[in-house]
């Protein structure tokens, strides 16, 4: 099939455990992306492990933006015969992950039922960092050859599927998210001033609420702590510098606030899985 618009290059890596499908895609985009995501048969997760551009976001239809707000680390849950589209406005670099999951066998193999409310609630964009931390593990599994990694991966999708299925949204005041225009200002203000300090205190006033409870709120909303929600807008940006410009690691590392290369390079592979130089030469590869 022929790639949608702007979409330079993808590359799809793949692999299956007892149960559960693992594709592994990444894009090369050069402008505005929007394109029907495959697997519609299929009941299906799909998390995003990197952006670099415009943020992406899932849609229910080509031109109908998605209802929730942008959270990093967000992916969607759609049960079999979902129509989903994925978009972004100016899209540089995409890597997701795709689980596909076979009920039968995992009700079999995992000896549980699902909830059908679960199975058939779609969920177009949430976060919850155990999931994406699980995927991303299993991302790097997809193609080590190594005999034990067939456990590995076996472990990780009987924990996904756990979480995913087993566990429903938190009730009560500590699992309540912020209301939109909430989000909305803090994320704003939060984007306008990067890479610059910014205080707890002044994105609770943003908010009218108070530190402690916005700092609840906010993890509600997004799957992440506010000061963990910066460095990874951070590092976003410095993804960017990396793959659209000819900037020194240097430059680089000074231009997302970081207080030297040596800091910047550290922090980035902790984040992100691989060195910068690493990382940029890989993409340009």
């Amino acid at each position: 099939m022929p790639l949608p618009e702007n979409v330079q290059s993808l590359s799809v890596s793949r692999r299956g455990w007892s149960g559960v499908s693992v594709d592994i895609t990444e894009f090369h985009c050069a402008g505005r992306v929007a394109h029907h995501l495959c697997y519609e048969t299929e009941t299906r997760l799909s998390v995003l492990l990197e952006e670099v551009g415009s943020h992406c976001e899932p849609r229910l239809r080509e031109n109908q933006p998605c209802p929730i707000g942008y959270m990093p680390r967000h992916m969607h849950f759609a049960p079999a015969g979902m129509e989903i589209w994925g978009y972004s406005a100016d899209a540089r670099f995409v890597k997701d992950a795709t689980l596909t999951f076979d009920l039968a066998v995992l009700g079999e193999r995992l000896a549980i039922g699902f909830s059908a409310d679960a199975i058939a609630t779609p969920r177009l964009r949430f976060s919850d960092d155990r999931i994406w931390t699980l995927v991303r593990l299993l991302s790097n599994a997809v193609d080590d050859s190594d005999p034990s990694t067939q456990l590995y991966g076996d472990g990780l999708t009987a924990a996904i599927v756990a979480r995913l299925f087993a566990h429903p949204p938190e009730a009560g005041a500590d699992g309540k998210g912020l209301a939109p225009w909430q989000l909305r200002r803090v994320v704003e203000y939060l984007d306008a001033h990067l890479p610059k300090r910014v205080d707890l205190a002044h994105l609770a006033e943003l908010s009218g609420l108070s530190p402690s409870h916005f700092s609840r709120a906010f993890k509600a909303s997004t799957g992440m702590a506010p000061y963990r929600w910066q460095l990874d807008a951070r590092i976003r940006r410095a993804q960017a510098l990396l793959l659209d410009t000819p900037a020194s690691l240097e430059q680089v590392a000074e231009a997302t606030g970081f207080a030297d290369v040596v800091h910047f390079g550290r922090t980035f592979r902790k984040v992100i899985g691989a060195t910068p130089a690493a990382w940029r030469r890989d993409r340009k590869s």
